[in-house]
């Protein structure tokens, strides 16, 4: 018995120092700058590599698994060469990842680090559980794992292969966001005379005459904040280019300032629930009007996105950010 305890404490050291190993190198992707370099970088060439290094950690990560997963357990020196291909895997990975430079643009990086943490938060969390399972047993929770390393994996097949596709997403996101916001907003506001949120009888819970217009104004305001995210998204979709480091450039300013929306909708929406509070609601309209024009301002300088065609569009939603918000004002300044 105490043979079998003192082989499975040396087999569990190479796993000990491979645990501690992958989260540093985790630590290091999650916080760590990729390549600035700005010379010739083939795209293609690094998601190949890329590709190749998630599947030899997935292999990796089920050689472990399996080999910890029933009698007899590895000897020290199998389990220590298990453990160094493993590392050797998640290093190879984690390399990768740093050639990609920020000129291939900030969305596409973002996508691809998230990723890769991923992976390795899923191969810290398997050693965990190989750790503190016994040794020669395959429990569910070893299997669970074990299937989370591979479905990281996977999910590098579905990511964007260039920063258009990877702004389109965030910006597919952003919009669903602000979409179901307003959706929200407009149910609960919808019955004119049943209580305003969770239904209680209180008072509290009432919205007047005058808070009533001050919510319609609002959801104008947030409307058209939906309406500029959509509409940035199709031209995104329809002129974004990532092929120059200055697209990619505009491409990445253009989702920073997309990012700001859904908080400023939320923000608003949240202070529109009864008992509303004038100068709170007053903060927060400006503060979102004041969002949307920047946006817009943003994609009007982003000449290759807003092309002839978005001009007319850009100066619609300017205008209606200026009307919403001249309406909301003129509640506001209202005597109770």
């Amino acid at each position: 018995m105490e043979a079998g305890d003192n082989a499975a404490q040396n087999v569990s050291v190479p796993l000990r120092n491979l645990l501690q190993s992958v989260k540093c190198v985790t630590a290091r992707v999650g916080d760590g700058e990729s390549n600035e370099s700005d010379g010739d970088f083939d795209l293609s060439n690094f998601w190949d590599t890329l590709n190749q290094a998630v599947k030899a950690v997935s292999q990796e990560a089920t050689k472990i698994s399996l080999a910890f997963s029933k009698p007899p357990l590895p000897s020290q020196q199998d389990g220590e060469k298990l453990a160094e291909s493993l590392l050797k895997g998640v290093l190879s990975l984690a390399t990768v990842y740093y050639w990609l430079p920020k000129s291939q643009g900030v969305c596409l990086r973002s996508h691809v680090q998230d990723a890769t943490v991923q992976v390795l938060e899923g191969v810290t969390q398997l050693l965990e559980v190989i750790l503190n399972s016994p040794l020669q047993s395959l429990s569910q929770e070893q299997l669970t794992s074990t299937g989370g390393v591979w479905s990281a994996c996977d999910a590098f097949s579905c990511l964007p292969r260039d920063n258009k596709a990877a702004a389109l997403l965030i910006l597919r996101g952003q919009t669903a966001i602000v979409k179901d916001a307003v959706e929200e907003l407009e149910q609960a506001s919808s019955e004119p005379h049943e209580p305003f949120g969770d239904g209680e009888e209180s008072p509290d819970h009432w919205l007047s005459e005058r808070d009533r217009r001050l919510v319609a104004a609002c959801r104008g305001l947030m409307k058209t904040a939906a309406a500029c995210l959509r509409k940035s998204t199709t031209a995104v979709g329809a002129r974004g280019d990532a092929g120059l480091p200055q697209l990619v450039e505009q491409l990445d300013r253009l989702v920073d300032g997309v990012k700001q929306i859904s908080p400023g909708v939320d923000d608003l929406a949240l202070c529109l629930y009864p008992p509303v509070d004038y100068n709170e609601v007053e903060n927060y309209v400006f503060k979102l009007a004041t969002l949307l024009k920047e946006l817009l301002a943003i994609i009007s300088r982003s000449n290759h996105i807003c092309g002839e065609d978005q001009v007319s569009w850009v100066q619609f939603l300017d205008g209606a950010v200026d009307h919403n918000l001249q309406k909301a004002n003129n509640v506001i300044r209202e005597d109770a």
